[in-house]
C-alpha cells in the first residue's frame, strides 16, 4: 500500500528547514556553569565607585577585589604624580608677572601693608617719591586742597618740615628730602597725595621706584613723654587729653617722623646701588673672560657718574647722614632722644655705613676698569705711531730708490 502524499511531504519540508551549511549551535537546557557567566565590572575596573554602581545592591566589594583595587592604585600613583601640571595661558602669565614685578619694585616695608588686621588710625606711614621737594610749592598745593598748615603752632621753619592736618585729624609731615610721613592716614590716601598732588612740587621724582616704611603707634594717656617699645611708638598724650593741648604730641610726632623719613629715602639709594652692581656685572665678566677689547670708555664714564651721584645723594644733597636735624638744635632734649630712638630701631647708621662701603667697592672696580680702558687706548696709540713710522720709512725708501735709479740712468 502506497503512503499518502501528506505523510511523504511533511518529513521533506522539515528537512529543508533543518539542513544548513553551518551547523546550528547546541542549546544547553541544564544550569550554566560559572565559567560561562558574564564578567563582572569589578573584574576589569579599578574604580571602586564604578564597581559599586555596577553592583547596584550597595553591598561592599569582596576583600580580594578591594586588595586588587588598592594595589592597582598604588602602582599607578607614581605615574600620576609625574604628570605635568596644566600651563596657564601666555597672556595671563604676563599679566601676573607684570603685577608681581611692579609691587616688588614700588613697595618696601617692614610689615605687610595689605594685612586686614592693620588699623590705619594706629599706623605711621612714610613714602619717598622724589629726590627733593620745593617746600614753597608744597605749601601752595596743601592750601589748595584745604589742608590746615601748622595747626598747633610749632613754628618750625617751613624749609625743614611742613605740617598739615586734614579733615579726619590725620597729621601729614612733608620733608625736603622728598619724603612724606603720615599719622592715622590710610595708605591709599597717602599714596595718592604723594604721587598725584605733591609730585608737582618734586625735583627729580621717581614714582616708579618709590619706597614705603610703616610702623605702629599706641597712644598712652598716662604719660607726658614718648618712647620706642620694639618697633612700636608709645606716644604720650596726657596733656592732649587733659588740657586739650596738642603741641607736645605734635612735637613728638615731628621728631619721630623726621627719623622715620630717613628709612625710605635710604631704601631708594640702596636699591639704586643694587641696580648699579647688577648692571656693572657684564663689565666685570669681560675682564674675567679676557675680553678687554669690549670695554668702552663711555660705559666706564657712565658707571663713574652713577657712583658719584649716589654718593652725593647720600652724603651731600640730603640730611640722611646728619646726627640731628637743624630744626632740633634749639628745641627740647626730648625731641633729640625721640629722633635717636627711632633711628636706632631702623638701623639707620649701620645702613649708611654699609652703603658707603658698597660705594667704595664700586669705585675700586671703576678705577680698575678705567685703568684697563686707558691702557687699551695707549696700546692703540702705540700701534698707530708704529704704523705711521712704517709708512714714513716706506716713503723714504721709495725716494732713495728713485734717486739711485735716476743717477744710474743718467750715467
Amino acid at each position: 500500500m502506497r503512503p499518502s502524499l501528506q505523510k511523504v511531504a511533511a518529513p521533506a519540508l522539515r528537512g529543508l528547514h533543518t539542513v544548513a551549511p553551518i551547523p546550528r549551535p547546541q542549546r544547553c537546557f541544564h544550569q550554566t556553569t560559572l565559567a560561562f557567566l558574564p564578567r563582572k565590572r569589578n573584574f576589569f575596573t579599578s574604580n571602586q565607585l564604578l564597581a559599586n554602581a555596577d553592583r547596584g545592591d550597595g553591598s561592599p566589594l569582596p576583600e580580594e577585589a578591594t586588595d586588587r583595587t588598592e594595589a592597582q592604585q598604588s602602582t599607578t600613583s607614581p605615574a600620576s604624580n609625574k604628570r605635568k601640571p596644566v600651563r596657564a595661558s601666555a597672556a595671563k602669565t604676563l599679566r601676573l608677572g607684570l603685577t608681581t614685578k611692579q609691587l616688588k619694585h614700588t613697595t618696601s616695608s617692614r610689615k605687610d601693608h595689605t594685612s586686614s588686621g592693620t588699623d590705619y588710625r594706629r599706623t605711621i606711614t612714610s613714602i619717598c617719591v622724589a629726590q627733593s621737594f620745593d617746600m614753597e610749592a608744597v605749601q601752595e598745593i596743601l592750601r589748595f586742597h584745604a589742608f590746615e598748615l601748622d595747626p598747633d603752632g610749632t613754628e618750625f621753619d617751613p624749609t625743614g618740615v611742613v605740617h598739615a592736618r586734614g579733615i579726619n585729624n590725620g597729621d601729614i609731615f612733608v620733608f625736603p628730602s622728598g619724603t612724606v610721613v603720615a599719622w592715622s592716614v590710610p595708605t591709599d590716601v597717602l599714596t595718592t597725595l604723594a604721587t598725584k598732588q605733591l609730585i608737582r612740587a618734586a625735583e627729580l621724582p621717581h614714582v616708579s621706584r618709590l619706597e614705603m616704611e610703616e610702623l605702629e603707634f599706641v597712644p598712652d594717656e598716662s604719660r607726658n613723654t614718648s618712647y620706642m617699645r620694639g618697633e612700636v611708638v608709645i606716644l604720650g598724650t596726657r596733656a592732649q587729653e587733659l588740657e586739650n593741648d596738642r603741641l607736645d604730641t605734635t612735637l613728638a610726632k615731628i621728631a619721630f617722623s623726621s627719623g622715620l623719613a630717613r628709612s625710605p629715602k635710604l631704601a631708594v639709594l640702596e636699591n639704586q646701588a643694587i641696580e648699579y652692581f647688577e648692571n656693572s656685572r657684564n663689565s666685570l665678566e669681560f675682564l674675567e673672560g679676557g675680553l678687554v677689547h669690549k670695554l668702552k670708555r663711555s660705559s666706564v664714564l657712565k658707571m663713574t657718574g652713577k657712583l658719584l651721584s649716589l654718593r652725593s645723594q647720600l652724603n651731600h644733597y640730603s640730611d640722611i647722614t646728619d646726627q640731628l636735624p637743624d630744626m632740633f638744635w634749639d628745641s627740647e632734649s626730648n625731641l633729640e632722644d625721640y629722633y635717636n630712638q627711632i633711628s636706632t630701631v631702623l638701623d639707620i647708621r649701620q645702613r649708611i655705613g654699609i652703603l658707603n662701603r658698597k660705594i667704595d667697592y664700586g669705585f675700586e672696580n671703576v678705577s680698575v676698569l678705567r685703568e684697563m680702558v686707558s691702557e687699551k687706548d695707549s696700546h692703540r696709540l702705540e700701534w698707530i705711531i708704529i704704523v705711521l713710522i712704517a709708512i714714513e720709512v716706506v716713503f723714504e725708501l721709495r725716494r732713495v730708490y728713485r734717486e739711485d735709479f735716476s743717477e744710474a740712468s743718467s750715467t
